[in-house]
């Protein structure tokens, strides 16, 4: 190793190493050789780690302060909190390469650890550099000679850039496209010193951007070019912190301090402001008294519309230019107005009213002074204090100050952010849950810092105690705390294992005891907390607002062509006809009082009319379908602003615990010497209990009726085998299942693989087994497992009133195993100190039970490090014996047969993942099956205009066949094939005979059968005393059981449960005392203490015994996944943002199918690195079409880093829109609102929802869209601050398919049919003045003019957009994807309108030229009068809207289109005759005695009325015909489909 070493050509371009002669200097590293040299070169590659990541990787700051709480200065190139050395190393050996260790040097071991470095090296151009250009550089430098000291430059490989701060040596195993074998060459020491290389500037953000050199030239050249766009950016925010008076306030010199004083009567003072520390207020109400009427009248007047009509109204107010009335206009939009700005402030007057519920509540604090009327019972010895008398005293919330001491009792909230003083739990422990903060299950062991927790125990200890806490400044991080505590001399580090915040509730604990550090609006929750909700706006408002804006500028060129006309007609002919004299009118008044006349082109009442049908459509929402009977919840509507919105929905932002889950855990299968059980107990009695329910109600059935929507097919017909040879075989043994006496498995159902056949026996049928034969080795195999599962835990058993057993556990899937080893017949009856005694019924549950104390030695504590706990037991006969359970992965390598698991394990997956292949080819060729079809009903509506049968681009496009016959035929049973396949997904879960590691009596198999539970011949229940139900030979089979048991495993991962493995070891007496000794010193000892008891743990879980694997169900919601998959039809991306564990995430993901089997699953995480390859490589795969189903999973703390790089966000956010669906896990409730946020301005024209159950989901629910609260177990915070509440998941699949949608279109056809009506109605008024001098004559009378929107056309438009149904809910329901018509806007848009304002302009001109030329040009009426001219056009279309709005547009044609038009119509000629018979100023407009006894009597009139509406009557049909044959819809085909009884009934079904 002494001479340098050959390159071949091929290493040409591979990474050289130059270090310095020496005995083991074959590698040596940068950081290492810099530590003994001081002189140091830096190369132009070289860049500095970002502080956030270097705190993640190395854990440490300078003098325990964050890295990014650093000044800038302090973290350039070469400072010294980051150094970076390039001098020396010393001697030692490591080879490396590219991509991963040499090959031929595979003993060589590091030298240092792998994350010690603090320099990543990168090549701006993506790839490592080779040879010659560090030759190059080297010897450009190498000729300047230093004064002293021999120093040398190693020229180390460029680090991977998703690895901030490390570099990759020996041990850093990688993914490799291609093995490249590493050269190290050495070189001789130069004495002399380099100079220093010209520094280039630091980058912000994460390390590792240049690995996408061109990406990130984009990047700068964009942000060059946005700087304006950010300097505006920048003084809106300015100005919007101005406005809302958010005030910056600048960190403190150390943190803040704060004395534990008992006896303090004085507030404290925050030394940030110099002013008292904020109260315990919290306000989450959006105005106060002052700003309420400002910001509402800058909300109201911020709607185009509003602020068009307030400058009308203006000029309608100016004396002499308004041709229709001073305050028409001002009085109805004051009263809207006022009306919008009522219901607002009512809104957040009940939001004040929450906040004031929660701030006055009560809690104890402890009181060193006089005496309060409501102080409790002092305790023993406090009056012998000579201070003051101290008392815990009952004090309200939002009285609580920095520095109180507080008393918790069990199941109370906290009231404030808190550090632990003192606990009466066991081992001083707290058991917090945080289910509303971060929405985990798992309750949070916190502990008092250990100086402080002796000496807080009594009151008097409390008044004694002077600690100093020294705690950070608040912040929203929620994962994270610093701080530190000094007491009699010693300080201790306070971490977030100490800290109990606001929102959290004391569980299985007595009483505990701390001292405030953050109130009100400081708490981390309240951080977290949107302080400033947007006020919420319907898209569909901006839509709204570009067409107002076309009108606007129609009604001012409208209106500057006719007065141009005017100047020109009043120089042709006003000027020559004497009877004009001095009546000409200047331009600007007559520009103003046309401006006015057709100003109602846009109605005031369009708002009006608008708000009562939201109203309205708010009311309909109450669907007994979204009705929950068990908890007796209803829908409740909050908001009917955005009601139409519910209907656009892109994106669904969901919670995961309490919205997806049921917050309940189910011990469901388990697997024990190679066989593996179903528990169902608990789904039995459920089934019991509904068959009685059916049988009852079938009992009375007498008669059909109509089902209730949703009830769908069995969940066993979700998924479709992609193997139909082997259905015959799965057939065959569920007829014998049927054929048994005992129950079949399908009680229970996946819910991520319903189509996966159950062949497990139950767990009844082995408790059976193993009383009847307790001396087989499968009975002790599995005594084993049960005691495992009995002993191996941290449970607390509670005695209750009736006797009942009653646990206190930590976490929910302990809780599930004690529980279910309580109906196995391991039944957990007391634990003391040192002790557990159980209750076992070995001989059956009717005989006596047998009580058996086993003495807990030991219990070593589950860590999300060691992902595993073991408990050293001592059993009755005196044998000590350690359990271990834990994650498979970590358990599995602790076995005695650990390398055969490894094996078996390799294999497992291997079949897994072809499996996985063979459904990810299965579901690309289905996708490009429907591209490329365009004969079939089966092709999406989301990425084309509608959906394609018959070669047309719509669902239908065969024309529009006869129902009668047989002509419908064809379409029936494509379009049932269509909706099967959609149904269901792909499974190829019988690839292998998966089923074949499931028979107990693996020999049956061989024979030909296919297990005992599918025999022809008997059940279990039949079997012969002789013939065993679990063959003993596969029981003894070391290698088989190993290989079943991971089988099993692989397969309960898959159904969405969550697994742990079991494992144990008998030791003998010498053992244990030994390592006793070395446990007790890892436990006492003051320095790395984890660490020493995760050592001694380590030494002795080995060479354990498989005692099996159990499998937990995190219950999810009813229906969830179905929900989940008919939302994904309908073109609604999904994401679950959870602050609980990744693994659980994705676990949950598996259930509720959010996560397929065959999912690409893009995992970012900034402690593995390379996320920005990882994010780049996904991206080009979705892109390239060769993902069935793409997910990403991110953690919160790696989004924060991504997010804080401005040159990575945008790359994150391009994959999170591409995939189709996002985890987001430890994900703080300010990191959800952020997304929710991102995606909302990121995506163009994407609607967002968000979901959830808790406080920590307000955020989110507030940033987005549409915010919806589940009314569960979290607690109603959630709800009362949505826009709607739920009480379950699934009810948002009706919520939103069917209502949504329906509301949507309801809304959109009413804002289009009132343009349409008011352009037909108004064009009719400008084409008169051609005929009246464009002098600004009134066709119409102005009572009858005024009361157009308000009495004869505002019921049609109510109507319409009150009771429109253009299709069936079943329908909807079973076709989500017409759900995307409201996605692209289908229902109203640019195109759509300009169709409709052709129909009123051709509308428009029928009616007044056939007007004119039938009736007022002829010569034989008896009155051609201007009022009878308006009359009749007035009539004609008024019969016109009433009739096409409710009649022709309606689909859903009830009771109520009938009465709108009787009531339009009949109140349009009860009006005329009334206005007849009572009119008195008849100067202008000849109105008394019009219709009564002139024109009213005229044949020619009425028939001239007739003609006009067979024309626009035979024009509207003719133009409807025309579109639906040509340019049919989905809406319309679909139309045709539900007239069908055969096609309607599968709906029905579906």
């Amino acid at each position: 190793m002494n001479a340098p070493m050959r390159r071949s050509a091929s290493d040409l371009d591979q990474p050289v190493s130059v270090v310095p002669p020496g005995p083991n200097n074959a590698g040596a590293t940068l950081a290492n050789y810099a530590a003994g040299h001081a002189p140091r070169v830096r190369f132009s590659a070289d860049y500095e780690r970002k502080p956030e990541w270097s705190k993640a990787v190395d854990g440490s700051g300078e003098d325990g302060v964050h890295s990014d709480l650093r000044p800038i200065a302090d973290r350039r190139m070469g400072a010294p909190s980051m150094p970076v050395n390039t001098g020396g190393a010393p001697q030692s050996s490591s080879t490396f390469s590219a991509q991963g260790p040499s090959r031929s040097s595979p003993g060589i071991m590091p030298s240092h650890p792998p994350r010690s470095a603090g320099l990543v090296l990168m090549s701006p151009r993506g790839r490592n550099r080779g040879y010659s250009l560090r030759t190059k550089l080297f010897q450009r430098h190498v000729k300047d000679e230093a004064e002293g000291g021999s120093s040398v430059i190693e020229l180390d490989e460029v680090g991977p850039s998703g690895q901030p701060g490390k570099r990759r040596t020996a041990t850093d195993h990688g993914p490799s496209k291609k093995s490249v074998d590493a050269t190290v060459t050495e070189a001789p020491a130069f004495d002399h010193e380099y100079p220093r290389l010209p520094e280039r500037p630091i980058k912000k953000g994460l390390t590792g951007i240049s690995a996408l050199p061109h990406y990130e030239n984009w990047i700068q050249k964009r942000a060059v070019r946005m700087g304006p766009i950010e300097k505006a950016k920048l003084t809106i925010e300015h100005v919007r912190k101005v406005v809302l008076r958010i005030q910056e306030i600048s960190p403190s010199k150390d943190g803040r301090h704060i004395d534990l004083d008992a006896c303090r009567r004085k507030a404290l003072l925050d030394e940030r402001t110099g002013r008292l520390y904020i109260d315990n207020t919290i306000r989450s109400s959006r105005y106060t008294v002052y700003n309420f009427v400002p910001r509402q009248l800058f909300a109201q007047f911020g709607k185009l519309a509003n602020f068009y009509f307030l400058c009308v109204s203006i000029l309608q107010m100016i004396p002499g230019l308004s041709t229709t009335g001073t305050y028409t206009t001002i009085i109805p939009l004051l009263f809207f107005v006022s009306l919008s700005m009522a219901k607002e402030g009512y809104d957040d007057l009940r939001r004040y009213r929450l906040d004031k519920e929660e701030n006055n509540r009560r809690t104890l604090v402890l009181h060193a002074h006089e005496p309060t009327p409501t102080a409790l019972p002092q305790e023993s010895g406090s009056s012998s204090l000579s201070v003051a008398p101290l008392q815990w005293a009952s004090t309200k919330w939002h009285d609580v100050k920095v520095g109180d001491i507080i008393k918790l009792e069990r199941d109370q909230a906290v009231p404030a952010d808190m550090v632990l003083l003192h606990s009466t739990g066991a081992n001083g422990a707290a058991y917090i849950e945080t289910m509303a903060l971060d929405g985990e299950t798992n309750l949070k062991n916190k502990q008092a810092p250990r100086s402080v927790a002796k000496s807080c125990s009594s009151l008097k200890q409390l008044a004694a105690c002077d600690a100093h806490f020294v705690i950070e400044d608040p912040n929203i991080d929620l994962y994270s705390f610093e701080g530190r505590v000094a007491f009699a001399g010693e300080v201790s580090p306070l971490t977030n294992n100490e800290i109990i915040y606001r929102g959290s509730i004391l569980r299985n604990t007595p009483e505990a005891i701390g001292m405030v550090i953050y109130t009100g609006e400081e708490c981390k929750i309240r951080m977290n907390a949107n302080k400033n909700p947007r006020i919420k706006a319907p898209a569909l408002q901006a839509v709204v607002n570009k067409i107002v804006v076309i009108i606007v500028i129609f009604v001012i060129v409208l209106a500057i062509f006719n007065t141009v006309a005017y100047q020109v007609w009043r120089e042709t002919t006003e000027a020559r006809s004497w009877y004009l004299k001095n009546a000409k009118v200047a331009f600007l008044p007559i520009l103003t009082s046309f401006i006015i006349m057709f100003n109602t082109m846009i109605p005031l009442s369009l708002y009006v009319s608008l708000e009562i049908i939201k109203l309205c459509q708010m009311l309909l929402l109450n669907d007994i379908d979204m009705y929950d009977e068990v908890s007796n919840t209803p829908f409740e509507a909050r908001t009917s602003t955005i009601n139409e919105e519910l209907g656009q929905i892109s994106y669904i932002f969901s919670d995961k615990t309490g919205t997806l889950t049921d917050n309940s855990m189910k011990f469901r299968k388990l697997s024990v010497a190679g066989t593996a059980w179903l528990h169902d107990n608990d789904l039995k009695a459920g089934m019991e209990r509904e068959a009685q329910r059916l049988l009852h109600r079938n009992g009375n059935k007498k008669s059909k009726g109509k089902r209730p929507l949703g009830h769908g097919r069995k969940p066993e017909s979700q998924n479709t085998s992609i193997h139909p040879e082997l259905d015959g075989s799965i057939d065959d043994a569920l007829i014998g299942y049927e054929n048994t006496t005992r129950k079949p498995t399908s009680n229970w159902t996946s819910s991520a693989r319903p189509a996966k056949s159950q062949p497990e026996l139950c767990t009844v049928e082995m408790i059976r087994y193993m009383q009847q034969k307790p001396f087989t080795v499968f009975a002790r195999k599995a005594r084993m497992l049960l005691l495992s599962i009995a002993l191996c835990h941290t449970c607390l058993p509670e005695e209750k009133e009736n006797g009942d057993i009653e646990f206190q556990a930590s976490s929910p899937d302990e809780l599930a195993l004690v529980q279910a080893a309580q109906e196995l017949g391991y039944l957990v009856l007391d634990r003391q100190a040192g002790t557990m005694t159980l209750e076992t019924f070995p001989s059956g549950p009717d005989t006596e039970p047998v009580l058996e104390t086993y003495e807990v030695l030991d219990i070593i504590e589950f860590s999300s490090k060691r992902k595993r706990m073991s408990a050293i037991v001592r059993f009755p006969d005196g044998r000590i014996c350690v359990l271990t359970k834990g994650a498979d992965s970590v358990v599995m390598q602790l076995l005695k047969l650990a390398t055969l698991a490894n094996q078996k394990v390799v294999e497992i997956e291997a079949r897994a993942s072809r499996r996985k292949s063979i459904e990810a080819h299965h579901v690309l060729q289905r996708k490009s099956e429907q591209i490329e079809r365009t004969g079939s009903i089966a092709c999406q509506s989301m990425g084309r205009p509608s959906l394609t049968l018959g070669g047309r681009t719509s669902i239908g496009g065969l024309g529009r066949p006869s129902l009668t016959g047989n002509r419908l035929r064809p379409i029936r049973d494509e379009l049932d094939s269509w909706l099967t396949e959609k149904e269901r997904d792909v499974d190829a879960s019988d690839i292998g005979n998966s089923k074949a590691y499931y028979s107990p009596r693996p020999s049956l198999q061989i024979a030909g059968r296919h297990s005992l539970a599918g025999s022809e011949v008997r059940s279990s229940m039949q079997l012969d005393e002789e013939e065993d139900l679990v063959e003993e030979a596969l029981v003894v089979d070391e290698p088989l059981v190993i290989e079943r048991c991971f089988q099993h495993i692989n397969d309960f991962a898959t159904e969405g449960l969550r697994t742990l493995l079991y494992g144990y070891r008998f030791l003998d007496e010498q053992e244990y005392t030994a390592w006793k000794k070395v446990y007790l010193d890892a436990t006492t000892s003051l320095v790395d203490r984890q660490i020493l008891i995760e050592k001694a743990g380590e030494l002795i879980e080995r060479d354990l015994e498989l005692a099996g694997a159990t499998a937990i169900e995190d219950k999810l919601q009813k229906g969830v996944p179905e929900a989940i998959d008919k939302l994904r039809r309908g073109n609604i991306k999904m994401w679950m943002l959870t602050g609980d564990k990744r693994e659980t995430a994705i676990n949950i993901g598996h259930s509720c199918r959010l996560i397929k089997d065959y999912s690409s699953v893009t995992v970012l995480d900034h402690e593995t690195g390379r996320v920005e390859q990882h994010i780049a490589a996904a991206i080009i795969d979705i892109n390239g079409g060769n993902v069935a189903h793409s997910v990403v999973v991110i953690d919160g703390q790696t989004l924060a880093m991504i997010e804080a790089d401005a040159s990575i966000a945008p790359l994150f956010f391009d994959l999170a829109i591409l995939a189709d669906s996002v985890v987001c896990c430890r994900a703080s409730p300010s990191q959800k609102a952020s997304l929710v946020k991102a995606i909302r301005k990121k995506v163009k024209n994407s609607i967002t929802l968000a979901i959830g159950d808790g406080a920590n989901d307000i955020a989110m629910i507030q940033e987005a869209h549409v915010g919806i609260g589940i009314t569960g177990k979290e607690g109603l915070q959630a709800a009362r601050t949505s826009d709607y509440s739920i009480a379950q998941f699934r009810f948002l699949t009706k919520l939103l398919l069917v209502h949504g949608r329906w509301n949507y279109i309801r809304t959109c056809k009413y804002t289009v049919g009132t343009f349409w009506k008011e352009m037909m109605f108004y064009l009719t008024q400008a084409l008169f003045q051609r005929w009246v001098g464009y002098t600004g004559t009134s066709l119409y009378e102005p009572w009858s003019l005024s009361m157009f929107n308000t009495l004869f056309t505002s019921l049609p438009v109510i109507f319409l957009g009150v009771f429109e149904k253009d299709l069936a809910a079943s329908t909807l329901l079973a076709v989500p994807e017409l759900y995307t018509k409201g996605q692209r806007n289908g229902a109203f848009n640019l195109r759509l309108y300009l169709g409709w304002m052709f129909m009123a302009a051709s509308e428009a001109m029928l009616i007044f030229f056939c007007m004119l030329g039938l009736y007022a040009q002829t010569r034989f009426t008896m009155d051609q009068g201007i009022f009878a001219m308006g009359n009749m056009a007035f009539s004609a279309c008024v019969v016109l809207i009433s009739t096409k709005l409710l009649l022709l547009e309606m689909h859903n044609k009830s009771v109520m289109a009938g009465l709108g038009v009787f009531l339009s119509i009949g109140g349009w000629c009860l009006w005329n005759l009334v206005l007849s018979a009572t009119y008195r100023n008849n100067t202008r407009y000849n109105v008394k005695g019009g219709i009564l006894h002139r024109f009213g009597r005229n044949a020619a009139w009425w028939l001239a009325f007739i003609f006009i509406l067979a024309c626009v009557f035979v024009f509207e049909i003719a133009i409807s015909g025309l579109r639906k044959a040509w340019f049919p819809q989905d809406v319309d085909l679909f139309q045709t489909f539900e007239r069908d009884p055969a096609i309607e009934a599968r709906f029905e079904e579906a």
